[in-house]
């Protein structure tokens, strides 16, 4: 197996069994594969009558309980009932289920409803629904925003706050957390709480989310590309460097007492493979005992006598793209983004613009299949 050159795909760590090719992007890589393109199916979220196995991420809102009432007899959101919308739900989740790939994911975003004075906790009994089921309850992301619609009500807080589930099937679902943390939190891990303030739509939708939401889903949990014969993803390969973050006091510390001292490439590295103690982490300095070789310890030693405490620095120092894995099939396909609750294509247009291929299922779809919105 290989590696195809750098483009935006991800995953934490590389496979063992996957070799390197190459830098550069997946475009060039494969200048033969189409343009993102979108569908629009007419149907029903529980039943998109799509291909089993033909999906790698579902970002989606559903209609809130008793919330708006779109006049349509199959919809979902006006059951008598908190269990009889959970239960719809669970429904649809199935349905997804059935249709995503093995490495897909589910982002659902769904905010809560007062009934007879009372938040019901619709979120919490979709996350418990869906844990008795089977799923994975991978985050509750809590997405926030200053503003939102006036509520009358005298003698509770506003909500400014709605909650984006990511929900899995199986533990090997596909993760970009190195291009989200490059993107969102200066190479750290940014946390579960999103800040975005809704957009200003003119479109007949009522409750349109908006496509910053889409894009840090996408961006996590769709692969760019997948391989149509195996369906496995093209991830990312990462490699640590011995870059820390300047800004802050420590690491810029480290830096200088590894400069004056003379540290090589292999001093540092050492470092990385030993961590904090001398069980190693990196593979390709251990001697198969599972512990770094002799050679490894004894570089470890020696710079961290130079640096002292400061070596842990460079245990968090940034990782850098080296590749791409690719099964070796050559059927690559763009990874493929469903909202079974399309509306008015915010999913969509922000799927192709990101350079995946979207489907769109509704009861009445209301975009056009031939102009995916544009993304900010």
């Amino acid at each position: 197996m290989s590696i195809a050159p750098d483009s935006g795909l991800s995953t934490p760590d590389s496979k063992p069994n996957l070799g390197v090719v190459g830098t550069g992007a997946l475009s060039d890589w494969e200048p033969g594969l189409r343009k993102a393109k979108q569908k629009i199916v007419t149907g029903d979220a529980r039943d998109t009558r799509l291909k089993a196995d033909s999906v790698d991420l579902v970002v989606t809102s559903p209609p809130y309980w008793q919330k708006r009432d779109y006049g349509h007899d199959d919809q979902i959101g006006q059951e008598s009932t908190p269990q009889g919308y959970v239960s719809a739900m669970m429904e649809c989740l199935a349905e997804w289920k059935r249709v995503l790939r093995p490495t897909g994911s589910v982002f659902l975003n769904v905010g809560d409803t007062y009934h007879k004075k009372s938040l019901v906790g619709i979120p919490g009994r979709i996350e418990a629904a869906a844990v008795d089921a089977g799923w994975l309850v991978r985050n509750r992301i809590i997405w926030t925003k200053d503003g939102g619609m006036p509520e009358p009500a005298k003698n509770r807080l506003a909500n400014r706050h709605e909650y984006v589930i990511h929900l899995a099937p199986k533990q090997s679902y596909y993760y970009d957390l190195h291009e989200y943390a490059e993107t969102y939190g200066n190479g750290a891990n940014p946390g579960d709480v999103w800040h975005i303030n809704p957009e200003r739509n003119m479109s007949a939708h009522l409750a349109p989310f908006p496509q910053e939401l889409v894009r840090r889903a996408v961006m996590l949990g769709c692969p760019p590309q997948i391989c149509t014969t195996c369906g496995a993803p093209r991830t990312r390969v990462l490699e640590r460097t011995r870059i820390l973050d300047p800004n802050r006091p420590q690491a810029r510390r480290a830096m200088e007492l590894a400069d004056e001292a003379g540290l090589s490439d292999e001093h540092i590295r050492a470092i990385q493979a030993t961590g904090v103690s001398d069980v190693g982490k990196a593979t390709k300095f251990q001697s198969g005992t599972g512990r770094n070789s002799k050679s490894v310890q004894a570089l470890a030693a020696e710079a961290k006598d130079v640096l002292g405490g400061y070596f842990r620095e460079f245990t968090f120092a940034k990782k850098v793209t080296s590749g791409w894995t690719d099964c070796g099939h050559g059927t690559p396909a763009r990874g493929v983004v469903l909202d079974p609750f399309v509306g008015t294509g915010t999913t969509l247009g922000v799927a192709v613009g990101l350079g995946r291929d979207a489907v769109g299922v509704d009861l009445v779809p209301m975009v056009d299949q031939q102009t995916p919105r544009a993304v900010k």
